[in-house]
């Protein structure tokens, strides 16, 4: 019997430990029939740091829905894994131990982020499962595994031979702070000061000049035509002539493109090799020649001359200056501009032409946009944002990485020829660095040399496997054919994510596995929104709004915690407010001594009753309960968990404690009244089940004590 106040440190530390200890929430081994599963396609972390609301706030959803469909007989499927295999761990593990990765040998270096990622691992699945948050701890993977790099490889093999994958020198958008190229989704937007300049262009041959507006002066060693709007009547008689570039001298064409942007600066502008996605266009379009001005590492070229050596950002004040003493700077103007930078440093990206791997994406975009269609979207809003993805990609997905940790492509080439090797499945995981060719000459050429392929595949094409990483994705020799283990898990019943990884690990997950299977992954998709400050801004350490979760939870329950992260809709962003959390211990307060007084009255409580004998108020009562629950029932289904919340805490508060319970109470303590007793103890007991997803440890203390 409850008794006493309501002590969550004990109780909720007590079921937390039971619940993983007896594996509770276990997958179980035997056969399943499909029909009785919810599988949940979980977020593996990145690691690259410690728990945040995030992490409480996206988790504890996934939770409710986890808990919620157990309660109604299915098999849960709830894995965990962790992503430590990209650019996230190897900057934690830079940061952690004070190295750069350059100065390390790659295995020596990949070594230390085990080391590193290993300790995080460690810290950060005791805090989940602090959580109580219901995962199969069975049920656990690490992306940088060799059951995982498997996998991952396995995805490369296949997509190559479909033909879905190629290697091409191209331009490839380029972090110089990581010195790794990096796909499209990974960069951002971000606004900065900065300055246009007005630079005078000689035409040759001529005494005529024209003047360019540009941001980045030091790209006019890397120039190598300009180009001039057919419309621009003011300029057209340029087009055909050569203009001389300022302090560097080379000649390059003048020609016409459809593309200037007739709008900003002078409407003439100067095409670089690269400054941006136009100058890749008018690259390839025009069959312009490569100057290449600045290196992996931001530093200028040789093409530079007398800037040669510098950092970008160096080179820049110095071209200026130099170009005012000669008279070419004609105005410099402070503006605010949108730059493009990677998202994981914030440094402004270049473009650099690479050897690079792609996954074709470009010319299935309607099929991957039909994909989408097939998928429940909770909230459906959230669709919008797949789909103007999709419309705006301009790229293929380049999966190269040049990093030290990671998982290798399985791949070799002829060093005669270049002819591709690729690894047999059945040898794999392999590093080609370390491992042999499966082949001892060249298919193409007869040559017995090879180069390894020393880049790695980035994080997101790992990472977007998982619904075939927990279904037991692998090649089958016996029948040639990849399988799944796990058939019954998908696709899964449910891709539950942020809103802000939707073009990062959604369509990627999306294209991948369509490829793979030819249908679309989950059935449904899940997206939350951001947890915010207070005042509804972002949090950010450089502002000073961050507040830890480890502090608020040494002061508030974890059941607070989960009643807070019901208090917004799906898909909407929402604040840390104290409040939040004093109304969930309110609450799981409430409910601890009504269930005492509710086990005091129904000591002698029948454990049937004949409906027509119940008291026209006890009738009444599970009537509008029973209305009640289907309401949250529904709401529950629909991922509406703050609806859902706050129409049972209503009902179970005013309607059941400060009304009936009082009534209930007096009739039972006044004489024997077994309709008032069965009443109070049905209605307690679907109260508990249906509090049960959101206040997991008060609930389960509760029914154990009272029920079990």
């Amino acid at each position: 019997m409850p008794s006493g106040e309501y002590d969550p440190e004990t109780v909720e530390a007590k079921w937390q430990e039971r619940w993983v200890d007896e594996d509770l929430y276990a997958y179980p081994e035997r056969a399943v029939d499909p029909d009785t599963v919810f599988s949940i396609d979980s977020p593996p972390p990145t690691v690259s740091g410690s728990l945040h609301w995030g992490h409480v706030y996206g988790f504890t959803l996934q939770d409710f829905v986890a808990r919620f469909n157990r309660m109604r007989g299915d098999e849960v499927y709830f894995p965990f894994g962790y992503d430590d295999n990209g650019i996230a761990s190897e900057l934690l593990t830079e940061d952690e131990l004070g190295i750069k990765h350059q100065d390390y040998e790659r295995r020596e270096f990949q070594k230390l982020c085990r080391e590193v990622t290993a300790e995080y691992e460690s810290e950060f699945t005791e805090k989940m499962q602090n959580l109580g948050i219901s995962i199969d701890w069975d049920q656990t993977y690490q992306t940088i595994s060799p059951e995982v790099q498997r996998v991952s490889q396995l995805s490369f093999v296949d997509l190559y031979e479909k033909g879905r994958q190629y290697r091409q020198r191209a331009p490839a958008i380029w972090c110089p702070e990581c010195e790794t190229a990096i796909s499209q989704v990974e960069t951002e937007d971000d606004e900065q000061g900065s300055h246009f300049h007005d630079i005078e262009f000689g035409v040759a041959d001529s005494e005529e000049s024209f003047v360019i507006s540009t941001t980045r002066p030091e790209l006019l060693p890397a120039c190598v035509a300009v180009f001039v709007h057919p419309d621009d009547d003011d300029n057209a008689h340029l087009v055909g002539q050569e203009a001389e570039i300022p302090l560097f001298g080379q000649r390059v064409p003048i020609l016409e493109d459809e593309r200037v942007d007739l709008e900003t600066g002078t409407g003439l502008v100067m095409c670089c090799t690269f400054g941006d996605q136009t100058d890749i266009e008018w690259y390839q379009a025009h069959d312009l020649p490569l100057r290449v001005a600045i290196d992996e590492s931001g530093t200028m070229t040789e093409e530079a001359d007398d800037y040669a050596g510098l950092s970008a950002d160096e080179a820049r004040e110095a071209i200026v200056s130099d170009l005012d003493d000669d008279g070419a700077l004609l105005d410099k103007r402070a503006i605010t501009h949108t730059v493009n930078v990677h998202e994981r440093c914030g440094t402004s990206v270049e473009f650099l032409v690479k050897d690079q791997w792609y996954i074709k994406l470009l010319d299935k975009r309607e099929e991957y946009l039909e994909a989408g269609e097939q998928m429940d979207w909770y909230p459906e809003k959230m669709f919008t944002r797949y789909k103007n993805w999709i419309e705006g990609l301009q790229w293929d997905w380049a999966i190269s990485r040049q990093r030290s940790s990671g998982i290798p492509f399985p791949v070799w080439y002829c060093e005669d020829c270049e002819h591709v090797v690729v690894a047999d499945r059945e040898d794999l995981p392999v590093d080609p660095l370390s491992d042999d060719p499966p082949v001892d000459a060249c298919p193409e050429c007869g040559h017995d040399e090879f180069a390894a392929e020393d880049d790695v595949f980035d994080t997101w094409a790992t990472s977007s496997l998982t619904p075939l990483i927990n279904a037991g994705w692998d090649w089958n020799p016996g029948t040639e054919a990849m399988e799944l283990e796990r058939p019954e898990l998908y696709p899964f019943d449910m891709r539950p994510q942020g809103h802000d990884i939707i073009s990062f690990w959604l369509f990627h997950t999306v294209v991948k596995c369509y490829e793979h299977t030819g249908e679309v992954p989950f059935d449904s998709v899940m997206i939350n929104g951001m947890v915010l400050d207070e005042n509804r801004e972002k949090m950010s350490k450089s502002v000073g709004n961050v507040v830890s979760p480890d502090e608020v939870l040494e002061k508030f329950p974890v059941d607070a915690a989960r009643y807070w992260a019901a208090g917004s809709a799906v898909g909407d962003d929402l604040p840390y407010q104290e409040k939040g959390l004093v109304a969930g211990e309110k609450l799981m307060r409430k409910l601890w001594n009504a269930s005492k007084l509710v086990e005091s009255l129904t000591e002698d409580a029948p454990a049937e009753f004949d409906h027509d004998d119940l008291k026209a108020i006890d009738r009444w009562l599970l009537a509008s309960l029973d209305r009640e629950l289907e309401f949250v029932t529904e709401k529950l289904e629909n991922r509406e968990f703050s609806k859902a919340r706050d129409r049972l805490r209503s009902f179970f508060w005013h309607t059941f404690c400060d009304d009936y319970l009082e009534i209930a109470k007096q009739r039972v303590r006044e004489g024997d009244d077994p309709s008032a007793a069965y009443t109070l103890q049905t209605a307690h007991k679907r109260f508990l089940a249906c509090f049960a997803p959101i206040l997991a440890h008060v609930t389960e203390e509760l029914w154990r004590d009272m029920y079990d």
